[in-house]
């Protein structure tokens, strides 16, 4: 089965409404492992153009946020799903995420 990367960025009180989003879309799985995942703290940037409406900062300025950087395998056939998903659970109007190619050996 091909898999790949799954990463998105989520302030921390989101972070486990998001990784369940994920997980029931069918990622995280490792073997006979569920629900996996790794994440860190860092720093979002972002500056909101006009019209957009930031669930954290205003726009109109740049903003620095805390915020989480998760990381998931998602089998390829699912990312569409994990994605949807994501998007739905997030709190960003535009989350940041990210997918990449693995190679299984």
């Amino acid at each position: 089965m091909s898999r790949v990367k799954l990463v998105w960025f989520v302030p921390e009180e989101a972070l486990d409404a998001t990784r369940a989003a994920v997980f029931d879309a069918g990622g995280g799985r490792i073997g006979d492992y569920t629900r996996c995942s790794w994440y860190a703290a860092g720093t979002g940037t972002f500056f909101g153009g006009e019209g957009t409406a930031p669930a954290l900062g205003e726009s109109g300025r740049e903003e620095r946020v805390a915020e989480l950087r998760v990381e998931t395998v998602v089998p390829e056939s699912r990312i569409r799903d994990a994605i949807v998903a994501l998007r739905l659970a997030h709190p960003y109007e535009e989350p940041a995420y990210d997918v990449y190619p693995l190679l299984d050996q």
